[in-house]
């Protein structure tokens, strides 16, 4: 019995207090888009480049796991993907994340067929994007919304 009231009680307090100095005074990282936009080519497909910028406001490194990531324009799923080549990001600092991805073009007929039938250089955008920090702290939701030029410079 005694044995019983060790492990349902005493052990899980003892585990959950051991593991308080790890959290207590950890802040939520920030994340914010610094770029969304359509970089010069000459294919049919547009290469689109996504800049997020991570801030840490804890003294430890920042260890980014894993991120998941969409953009849509004018609704429709454009871009979808996943990555786990990112950065450290140093205790109280910032650091960059680039991607240059291209669509799935059978995914995206629809809207290059109403942009074929009604040609435009706005459109407007939604970015979805949830980044890994670890097991144990709660997983950054960015989400995002504007308009993009699909003209390039």
């Amino acid at each position: 019995m005694k044995k019983l009231f060790v492990s349902l009680f005493v052990l899980p307090l003892f585990l959950s207090s051991a593991c308080a100095p790890f959290f207590s005074g950890f802040e939520t990282p920030t994340a914010s888009l610094t770029r969304l936009r359509v970089l010069p080519g000459d294919t049919i497909v547009p290469t689109f480049e996504i800049g997020l910028l991570i801030s840490n406001p804890n003294r430890i490194p920042l260890k980014l796991e894993g991120m998941t990531y969409a953009v849509y324009l004018e609704g429709e799923p454009v871009l979808k993907g996943v990555t786990s080549q990112l950065p450290t990001i140093a205790a109280y600092g910032e650091g960059e994340i680039l991607l240059q991805v291209r669509p799935d073009v059978f995914s995206t007929i629809s809207l290059f067929t109403r942009w074929m039938n009604q040609p435009r250089d706005m459109f407007r955008y939604s970015f979805e994007a949830q980044l890994d920090v670890g097991r144990f702290v709660p997983k950054i939701n960015i989400i995002r919304s504007g308009d993009l030029s699909l003209a390039t410079r």
